[in-house]
């Protein structure tokens, strides 16, 4: 269908393997033990790639994302040998915004340089904080230097668009604390900060063992002070979390919030695909031995599923009006292929409750909306 053709997408591509756990990551990842196996890896993941090409339509990538786990612990050659692969395989449009998470403990110039060389066009550094205390506490590999030292390699590498991610209602930590944390942050002048709170998320060590983190209207304060902060040094907050120097946006992150296209491949990997007016969701199995093994083929999958109708008004808004700007009506029409009839019962409650605004043809959450972000997305289900 040409609506279809005309949605973008993007693929994640995922590294499943970190030097240790941290103890508040729920993703997909796996302390690793022994030598990171490079070429079995790259290997599979090309596989994984072909055989979701098998029924894609061949639209440009408008954007490459690695994530993990540490995408760093590759070396600069296995990069460019599986985004050569990539290219071979699907166009990678003109341009294209081409992302490599890094930890500032795996940080090494030869690779950075090479990373770049291979066509990554930006930087992802998890810093997480620059406090060596918090650090300890959230068990990360690296201290301050380290994350001052990776910043100053990949600028040498070249890199002229780098995002730092940075938490804040860490353990014990107080509004100034916070604040201190993030202008140390700030003076590292990154293109692009995510700025984010700290969450005991299930099946994580803090779950199982809270740590004493501030409460929640101690944490308010701090993500106000941060948001006026980063606003006087010049970035722009256009997501939840997401903050921008002009023209830096994370254009991967977008499509996501926008409710485009993407491929995902590797260890639990997630992607969602439109097709022949379909929605479908499709996840990867998380064990890398697992989805290793099966790789190139359906074993490879452990869920893979189409939404119903009913549950895309939903889908959408969970991830449109995370964004300050909110979304157009006509850009939920075409992403969805629904009129926009579903919206209107829970506009009508949202409005009700000052949650949305609706400026001409568009839907966007106020401000209180955005601090009940939740509950306004929980309108929308069936």
């Amino acid at each position: 269908m040409d609506a279809e053709r005309d949605i973008p997408l993007a693929l994640y591509v995922h590294f499943p393997w970190c030097v240790r756990k941290c103890p508040y990551c729920d993703f997909n990842s796996h302390a690793l033990r022994g030598e990171v196996p490079e070429q079995a890896y790259i290997d599979a993941l090309l596989r994984d790639l072909d055989f979701e090409l098998l029924d894609t339509d061949p639209r440009p990538l408008t954007s490459v994302f690695f994530g993990g786990g540490t995408p760093s612990l590759f070396s600069a050659a296995a990069i460019a040998r599986l985004l050569e692969g990539v290219a071979q395989r699907i166009p990678i449009a003109s341009g294209a915004e081409v992302t490599l998470e890094a930890n500032p403990g795996t940080a090494d110039v030869a690779n950075f340089r090479g990373y770049r060389a291979a066509g990554v066009t930006r930087l992802s550094i998890g810093v997480q904080s620059l406090d060596d205390a918090q650090l300890r506490a959230l068990g990360r590999i690296h201290g301050s230097l380290d994350v001052r030292r990776a910043v100053e390699l990949a600028r040498n590498a070249g890199f002229d668009n780098l995002n730092l991610d940075l938490m804040y209602a860490l353990p014990r930590q107080t509004p100034d604390e916070a604040e201190a944390d993030l202008r140390a942050a700030l003076a590292l002048a990154p293109e692009h900060l995510s700025y984010y709170h700290l969450t005991l998320e299930p099946n994580t060590e803090f779950h199982a063992r809270p740590p004493a983190v501030p409460d929640a209207d101690t944490a308010w304060d701090m993500q106000e002070r941060g948001q006026s902060l980063l606003a006087q040094a010049g970035y722009a907050q256009y997501e939840v979390s997401a903050y921008a120097r002009e023209g830096r946006r994370c254009r991967h992150n977008l499509n996501y919030w926008e409710f485009g296209d993407y491929l995902g491949i590797g260890a639990g990997a997630h992607q969602k695909r439109t097709r022949d007016g379909a929605i479908r969701r499709r996840a990867r199995h998380k064990h890398p031995r697992t989805w290793m093994e099966g790789a190139g083929t359906a074993v490879a999958i452990q869920e893979d599923r189409a939404i119903p109708h009913a549950d895309l008004p939903f889908e959408f808004a969970m991830n449109a009006l995370r964004l300050n700007e909110g979304f157009a009506v006509a850009d939920f029409t075409h992403r969805t292929g629904l009129g926009p009839g579903p919206l209107a019962p829970a506009l009508v409650q949202a409005r009700a409750r000052g949650l949305v605004e609706e400026p001409p043809g568009r839907v966007r959450a106020t401000e209180r909306g955005r601090a009940l972000l939740n509950p306004l997305t929980a309108l929308f289900l069936p």
